[in-house]
């Protein structure tokens, strides 16, 4: 295999791909972390046929960049998700591993250094493949119910700082109105209408249901880290309207 990237350091190829199906250019970029123990199990796990998961990049947490799977191949990192109602991510994204073992195994702030690998990684696969930057995304806010990953430790500020994501400071946390689990009514509707516009999987269904707050927390860890507790704030509704009129 031949790498994509002028920035890969060495291929590791991983048997689990196929082809794209809807579509032949990735259109998405997907960001993860390993969420094991330690970064080598982690790759050979990526690696192995049995476990029947994979990605087309992996950065370690000394700033290496591996490539597992061709650009043009589905890699299988996304699973069920769903963004702007197309549920088949894998077909249209690229899928990029970060080495941490994540909320389950000790969570911890990402190096610097291997943050300035995945900063450039990212921006020579959006500048290739014209991704919008409201496409750059996590694996929680694709899959919220599932995944917490790459979780609020993760530095989106300085990936949006490099042109690549979508990104507005976040609005103070503050008293005053909020919504929470239970809840039902017009207002929850408009609230869910908003996180749908923007481009999560979210019904409009009036009640502050399961989904509803792992769509918040999902967005919190994204784009208000200061604070992921499910529970919409005047600061996450704030956040959510400032990025809707950021992406116009």
């Amino acid at each position: 295999m031949l790498p994509d990237s002028a920035l890969v350091r060495r291929c590791v190829a991983s048997p689990n791909h196929g082809e794209r199906v809807g579509t032949a250019s990735p259109s998405m970029l997907i960001l993860h972390y390993t969420g094991m123990p330690g970064g080598q199990g982690a790759l050979e796990r990526l690696a192995d046929p049995a476990a029947q998961v994979s990605c087309h990049y992996f950065v370690g947490e000394d700033g290496e960049i591996i490539q597992m799977v061709p650009e043009a191949r589905r890699a299988w990192h996304a699973g069920q998700s769903n963004w702007e109602g197309i549920t088949d991510i894998n077909s249209h994204s690229i899928g990029i591993e970060i080495v941490n073992p994540g909320h389950e195994w000790g969570y911890r702030d990402f190096p610097a250094v291997q943050m300035a690998a995945v900063r450039a990684l990212c921006s020579d696969i959006v500048s290739r493949h014209a991704i919008l930057p409201q496409h750059v995304l996590g694996h929680s806010d694709i899959a919220p119910l599932r995944k917490t990953d790459p979780g609020e430790r993760f530095d989106w500020a300085s990936l949006a700082a490099e042109g690549v994501g979508l990104h507005v400071p976040s609005a103070p946390i503050r008293g005053g109105r909020f919504f929470s689990p239970g809840e039902a009514g017009q207002p929850i509707e408009a609230l869910q209408a908003m996180f749908s516009l923007y481009g999560y999987g979210l019904p409009i269904t009036g009640v502050y249901d399961e989904l509803t707050e792992a769509v918040v927390s999902a967005f919190q860890r994204h784009f208000r880290p200061e604070r992921v507790d499910g529970i919409c704030d005047a600061s996450t509704i704030e956040t959510l309207r400032d990025l809707i009129a950021r992406r116009g």
